[in-house]
């Protein structure tokens, strides 16, 4: 590709763009919703309940995706002239995942005409069926893979479902509702509904930052489609056009708003959010974005950051008895395809945590269970590249009928309800389905380098370009490069991470690096003076100074 550095272009040709085109994220090049299955039965819907004046409920998720999805879906129907539009999120430890009977119950107590699910619902076939003999209309948005047999919703749209035309199966549950509202205003357009109601036409694009937030967090495969609508969110960010909520997030986390970047959404935004529904109520971080009052979201903010401490605090002791349970299961030195592991004293809300740890560390998928208030466990499962997590719990789940009691996710991550006597069972099949899914192949976790970097890309300027090259994310990962280095010196810092000095063998110029959670992994700092890193080329900031900075992923000897 012209007009880039000869770096970058390899790059992009390792992630298979091939044209200026595939690097162009301008919303004219965004798929029309017009292929979604079902997206014209879903504005009809809309349209009449709007016309109406009817209630409508949105019945959201406890994660970060699920939050983005319900607030965007609340803010948009506003905006589009919705006067009783309102949200409903089942907490965690009372209701569980998804449109349960019991959560449809409290929903019709307060008497909507219409619920709306978002990022859930597709497995939801009692709920609804609850839903519909009360007499409200039922319109699931969900992007999780879809059961064998469908729940007898009014509506449905989900590009995942058997048939769908939708270019993009990559769309994450905020991405669904922000197709749907996009193709609800164009209809009210046509009906010249905003002249009517003298109502202004929102401009759906202000909501980009919420899809940017939901998308990377829920790790979907960032194609060109979400890459789009995830660099439109950061571009509004980063020019402080951000919802307050998210505004106040930053703010709470120190970070500026004009520096995020996607690996951000991960890796700050998100587990702020995250931490109130794994340790509370997602209310609380479905309220943070809906505000527009910057002084409630700040108050909100405090609080979704101190959920988020909160969370590390419970999140430290299982994690290190977790470490000692599979350092338990070693047999002659090797581990059990899958992972499953459980200790009656952790939390279910942070178990999803732990299992991302675990595979991590091991490079085997992972599923940990905690118990819960009726003495099931609830287990949250993380996958490698290769091993469809959702697929495998629906093969065990054909085989065995009656093991799992629930099931639902999509590759990379997955949640499951077991009775407690049948964790055992579940353990021996989720090991089979493991072998019969590699299919005589070997589980072997690859880290995929762009090469090495000379001295004179080692520097602040060029590790601004890479974080401008992106959105990186699951599916379009940010750029790794590996090389021999010299170690000057080493120091713990933090009690579990690596800080370095190193200098690269063929070169000149000395660079900080660190290694976080490093101890997490190995016992000891690194022997030898030279080794071979993985790294990331990132930019520390300290009193306003910026230097280059290489944040390790991976150490190994020459």
């Amino acid at each position: 590709m012209e007009g880039i550095s000869a770096t970058l272009a390899r790059i992009y040709e390792h992630r298979r763009v091939r044209r200026p085109s595939d690097i162009d994220y301008s919303l004219t090049h965004l798929l029309p919703p017009t292929a979604l299955t079902g997206i014209g039965a879903a504005v009809d819907l809309l349209e009449q309940a709007l016309a109406a004046d009817a209630g409508i409920l949105f019945i959201g998720d406890y994660d970060a995706d699920g939050a983005t999805a319900c607030a965007l879906g609340v803010l948009a129907l506003r905006r589009l002239g919705g006067v009783d539009v309102d949200y409903l999120v089942p907490n965690r430890f009372e209701f569980g995942y998804g449109l349960s009977p019991e959560i449809v119950g409290v929903a019709a107590a307060r008497q909507p005409d219409v619920i709306v699910t978002v990022d859930n619902g597709i497995a939801s076939l009692e709920g609804v069926s609850v839903a519909r003999e009360l007499g409200l209309s039922v319109l699931i948005t969900d992007h999780h893979l879809p059961p064998a047999e469908l729940p007898e919703a009014d509506v449905i749209v989900n590009p995942n479902l058997p048939g769908d035309g939708f270019p993009s199966k990559a769309l994450a549950g905020v991405g669904v509702i922000f197709y749907v509202m996009m193709a609800l205003r164009q209809r009210l357009r046509e009906q010249d509904w905003f002249r009517q109601r003298g109502i202004p036409e929102p401009n759906l694009a202000t909501f980009l930052d919420l899809v940017a937030v939901g998308t990377v967090a829920d790790l979907v495969p960032l194609d060109r489609n979400n890459r789009i609508m995830v660099a439109q969110g950061i571009a509004r960010i980063n020019g402080g056009h951000c919802r307050p909520g998210l505004r106040a997030i930053l703010e709470a986390a120190d970070l500026a708003p004009q520096r995020v970047a996607s690996r951000d959404l991960g890796f700050v935004i998100a587990p702020r959010l995250n931490a109130s529904g794994r340790l509370e109520d997602m209310a609380l971080g479905i309220e943070c974005l809906l505000t527009d009052d910057m002084v409630r979201a700040r108050m909100h903010a405090a609080r979704l950051d101190a959920l988020n401490r909160e969370r590390r605090r419970i999140e430290a002791p299982m994690q290190q008895q977790a470490v000692e349970i599979v350092n338990g299961l070693h047999i002659n030195g090797e581990l059990p395809m899958g992972l499953c592991l459980y200790d009656e004293s952790w939390h279910q809300g942070i178990v999803g945590l732990v299992a991302a740890r675990v595979r991590e560390r091991t490079g085997r998928p992972a599923i940990v269970f905690a118990e819960d208030d009726n003495g099931l466990l609830k287990g949250s499962g993380r996958s490698i590249d290769g091993l469809h997590m959702r697929d495998l719990l629906d093969a065990i789940a054909t085989r065995h009928p009656n093991l799992l009691r629930k099931f639902g996710g999509h590759a990379m991550a997955a949640g499951l309800t077991l009775e407690k006597n049948a964790l055992d069972t579940f353990r021996n099949e989720f090991d089979k389905a493991i072998c019969k899914q590699l299919d005589g192949g070997e589980m072997i976790e690859s880290l995929f380098s762009d090469g090495a970097l000379d001295d004179d890309e080692l520097n602040v300027e060029f590790a601004e370009l890479l974080r401008r090259a992106g959105p990186w994310g699951q599916g379009f990962p940010e750029p790794l490069f590996d090389d021999q280095f010299e170690i000057l010196e080493h120091r713990t810092v933090g009690e579990h991470h690596l800080k370095l000095r190193v200098c690269r063998v063929d070169g000149k110029k000395p660079i900080d690096a660190i290694a976080f959670n490093y101890f997490h992994r190995h016992a000891s700092p690194p022997s030898g003076n030279t080794l071979r890193l993985v790294y990331r080329l990132d930019v520390n900031e300290y009193r306003n100074i910026q230097t280059p900075q290489l944040i390790v992923e991976h150490v190994a000897p020459c």
